[in-house]
């Protein structure tokens, strides 16, 4: 029958000296001790990684040090496990590092497994059955409560026919981890092998990967590409997330690559100092975390040290669940629904755990309206990528989003994020403003609600203006310009925006000049018309209207917002009915003789050449005319 190799890993939590390791060599073949020290001392001290066959399926079981002095390396190795044989001799019973392995595997959130209740061969049958009560009664109220309790001897083989039995059922309870994520592997261990050159190992938490796939270390931010991998200790083509896994990229330098660095596909995750969470505190006596509190954090391989603040009001205590933002003092690799372990620095003891809910550019501050309710909802939507990628959405910084910052923030592939986009929009869950650019529905409304209370002002101070330019109402609403296009355009299609005179209205609004000034409004649109090719400047008109300086520029403000008169250099202004009549003129010249002399234009509109040589520059702007040294020619025929 041939062998399925299931992304599955299980693992050993217990007490030191209860037999662990043997038992895993019992099941597996491997000498898990590989350290000198280990075999040394007969004590695990890190790590072990073996490939167990059950029944007609290879899993992966790793084994952890059971002594409290590591218990950070039994962290690392908890992290990639999808199921937990708890291991108890009969003869000591439940012991400290039995509590303190439990409460770290419930949060982690493991929640299938059974018990093998270790060295019968020591302890009566009466012993024995005690053992048991005792265990069944530690159990209770936990994740392994009514889980098999298999007496077994890892010396007389006894109990191991109805052991393998129940493994192989734990291994058939248990779904494999999804493959189609973003890979990512929090590394364990890197060494060099001759002729290969670099190798590191661990068990990928998401996605899949092929030889030939490019990667990237984090957090140095060295990329590299997958040269060969192994699964279990033989080669593969591929390796998935649960799986045991050695990668050869061969160009890396093993000997700055340390337990707790990351490596994943590149684009989507980057190291971080500031992560949103959500907490649980174990129920201890007297436990308390205030604010600031210095801790350990402990997160898929890496354990840094961290400062811990509470984002709502009142302190961390015993047994309450909690959002906190959590700054590492070394940048770290964690993504959305990472579970994470906080121990204490004196004494050492394991106070809580939870997940990660992002990670955040900076200190969140916890006064500001709605973010405590924004958080929990993001931790509520981590269980359904759909329902993420929307929460994610609805939080975008600049209302609207790209397609590949969207991905990054989510930390779903390109490719299942359109679908997700795709499907979102169909719910009318997102927007589409621009091709590739999507925002929530709700943040859109409020940006637009934004952008018509700007040109609602707009209107309030200058009702004699015709409306907002674009340039005005991007600085005034400091939307990035992809963002406030697709707005307009959304406010426009919904017929809540006009665009009059090049310029962004109410459709209700009616341009008025008001007040005693409109009646220069006529006065100095008369003079413009009079004196088409030779128009007056700003002090002719004081002198002539009678006007204060500043009642004139407001009206040639209105007066060019209107369109009824255009400028057509710095400072001097037409009225649109003398520049299409010198265009008239222009073009009738050029159809007929073919060419212009800059200096002959004046003759034609019987002005100077301080009004002649600007009009000719402007339509060499608008396109009209096509300039050779001092000769126009009409740039197209018309």
């Amino acid at each position: 029958m041939p062998l399925t190799q299931a992304n599955i890993t299980l693992g050993t939590a217990g007490h030191i000296d209860h037999g662990k390791t043997a038992l895993v060599k019992s099941l597996t073949g491997c000498e898990m001790d590989r350290l000198k020290e280990e075999k040394e001392r007969g004590m695990s001290i890190d790590l072990g990684f073996a490939p167990c066959t059950i029944g007609d399926t290879q899993v992966g079981i790793v084994d952890v040090p059971g002594h409290e002095n590591f218990v950070k390396t039994m962290v690392a190795g908890a992290s990639g496990m999808d199921g937990v044989i708890l291991v108890v001799a009969a003869d000591d019973g439940v012991m400290p590092q039995t509590r303190e392995h439990l409460d770290i595997l419930t949060l982690l959130g493991i929640r299938h497994g059974l018990v093998a209740l270790t060295k019968v061969d020591r302890v009566s049958a009466d012993h024995l059955e005690l053992a048991r009560a005792e265990l069944e009664d530690f159990l209770r109220g936990t994740f392994l409560e009514g889980a098999p309790i298999l007496p077994i001897s890892n010396v007389t083989g006894e109990g191991f026919d109805r052991f393998s039995e129940a493994l192989w059922a734990l291994v058939q309870s248990i779904r494999p981890k999804r493959v189609d994520g973003v890979f990512r592997v929090p590394l364990d261990r890197a060494f060099s092998v001759k002729g290969y050159g670099t190798v590191v190992a661990g068990i990928p938490v998401s996605g899949s990967a092929r030889e030939d796939d490019e990667v990237v270390l984090l957090p140095q931010g060295v990329p590299g590409r997958i040269k060969r991998i192994q699964v279990y200790g033989r080669d593969s083509d591929v390796v998935m997330a649960g799986q045991c896994a050695a990668l050869n990229v061969g160009h890396w330098d093993h000997r700055t690559i340390h337990r707790g660095n990351t490596v994943a596909a590149p684009g989507y995750f980057s190291p971080q100092q500031w992560y949103a969470c959500k907490l649980q505190l174990l129920p201890q006596e007297k436990l308390v975390l205030k604010n600031g509190a210095n801790v350990k954090f402990h997160t898929g391989t890496s354990e840094v040290n961290a400062s811990v603040y509470p984002l709502e009001e009142g302190s961390l205590q015993a047994g309450g669940d909690y959002l906190i933002q959590v700054r590492s003092e070394a940048p770290l690799v964690a993504g959305p629904g990472d579970h994470f372990i906080l121990r204490t620095l004196s004494p050492v003891r394991t106070v809580g755990g939870g997940s990660v809910i992002e990670a955040t550019p900076r200190r969140l501050k916890r006064n500001r309206p709605g973010m405590p309710a924004e958080l929990r909802q993001a931790a509520e939507a981590l269980v359904d990528e759909s329902r993420f990628v929307e929460c994610c959405l609805r939080r975008a910084e600049q209302v609207a989003v790209g397609e590949g910052e969207l991905a990054a923030r989510a930390k779903v592939l390109r490719s299942r994020l359109q679908e997700i986009l795709a499907g979102l929009v169909r719910e009318k869950k997102a927007l589409v403003l621009a091709p590739g650019l999507y925002a929530h529905p709700d943040a859109a409304a409020d940006a637009g609600q934004q952008i018509l209370a700007i040109v609602a002002e707009h209107h309030r101070r200058s009702p004699e203006s015709p409306g907002v330019t674009v340039e005005q109402l991007r600085q005034l609403a400091r939307f990035e310009k992809p963002v406030l296009d697709g707005l307009v355009a959304m406010l426009q299609s919904d017929g809540r925006l006009v665009e009059r005179s090049q310029r962004l209205a109410l459709p209700g609004h009616r341009a008025s000049f008001q007040g005693e000034d409109t009646r220069y409004v006529e006065v100095i649109e008369t003079l413009f018309r009079q004196q088409a090719f030779r128009p007056p400047g700003v002090e002719e008109l004081v002198e002539k209207t009678g006007a204060p300086p500043a009642t004139v520029e407001k009206v040639l403000r209105f007066l060019r917002e209107h369109q009824r008169i255009i400028a057509v250099g710095e400072g001097l202004l037409f009225h649109r009915e003398a520049v299409e009549r010198a265009r008239e003129v222009l073009i009738e010249h050029l159809r007929k003789e073919g060419r212009l002399e800059s200096v002959d234009f004046k003759y034609l509109l019987d002005t100077t050449r301080k009004f002649a040589i600007p009009l000719l520059d402007y339509f060499d702007r608008v396109g009209i005319l096509r300039r050779v040294g001092n000769t126009r020619y009409l740039r197209t025929p018309l």
